[in-house]
């Protein structure tokens, strides 16, 4: 690109090499906002994250104590693989493990 081309889409006009250097600290100062703002989203999906895995384990320990009131073991396989197979279809194989994680959280605990 010429110098003058330069100039044209920097809105410079001093000579190529010569003049200081564009200032980032605005645009540093921009991207420490947006990144703590995102961060700040961040932590509020994750609160509501914990939650939803919390009322998760509740509902599953209900159906735990009916089940096994009702003569049936603590854990079946069969629904286990279904959702394993939910969480796979939408996320992939990280699914799978995070389906893992979820279950054994709501595994026994009633």
């Amino acid at each position: 690109m010429s110098t003058d081309t330069t100039a044209a889409v920097t809105g410079t006009t001093a000579a190529a090499g010569a003049g200081p250097a564009p200032d980032t600290g605005a645009r540093t100062s921009e991207a420490a906002g947006v990144i703590t703002d995102a961060r700040g989203r961040i932590d509020d999906l994750d609160g509501r994250i914990i939650a939803l895995v919390q009322e998760r384990m509740g509902v599953s320990a209900v159906i735990q104590r009916e089940r096994i009131a009702s003569g049936g073991r603590r854990v079946n396989l069969s629904r286990e693989m279904e959702v394993l197979a939910h969480y796979r279809d939408r996320l992939g194989k990280p699914g799978t493990a995070l389906a893992m994680t979820l279950l054994e959280l709501s595994r026994g605990r009633i």
